[in-house]
């Protein structure tokens, strides 16, 4: 199973991975235009933590016993059973947010425009995470490549 893993010792608090992840996650998939006409309506689906000289990436880690699926009272978030990925569709999700509070990475996120809860979906759709190949320090990389 493929998850993102963050290595907090290179990470250097740029937050290029909640950018391109924001981008990546945008209509136009162009950084003016996802940040002056489409901000508010998708969020990045990463967020920086740092605390001191810490700082480190945050996004879903695609439990294994993943909460989410549980609290999860419309089957908005489901469990790829080929690639062990939680998916998440915004069209059956109702915005009560229980993912979110039973979430113990705090992983998942508020799209308010849309009133819907939006997670890592691994960059499904190209294949190699934005996140991951915006990274400058290789501060994050994709584990269960090899699977």
């Amino acid at each position: 199973m493929r998850r993102i893993v963050a290595k907090e010792e290179y990470c250097m608090n740029c937050r290029l991975c909640e950018v391109h992840c924001l981008v990546s996650h945008s209509k136009s998939k162009d950084i003016i235009k996802a940040f002056r006409t489409e901000r508010g309506k998708v969020v990045p689906r990463i967020t920086v933590e740092t605390s001191g000289p810490v700082s480190f990436a945050v996004q879903c880690r695609h439990c294994e016993d993943a909460y989410c699926l549980e609290a999860c009272m419309t089957g908005a978030i489901a469990l790829d059973p080929e690639t062990g990925r939680i998916t998440h569709d915004a069209d059956r999700c109702v915005g009560c947010w229980m993912c979110i509070m039973v979430c113990p990475n705090g992983a998942l996120r508020t799209n308010p425009a849309h009133h819907v809860v939006a997670g890592c979906d691994l960059c499904i759709e190209t294949g190699t995470p934005a996140c991951v190949e915006a990274c400058p320090n290789e501060a994050l990389y994709i584990e269960g490549d090899d699977e």
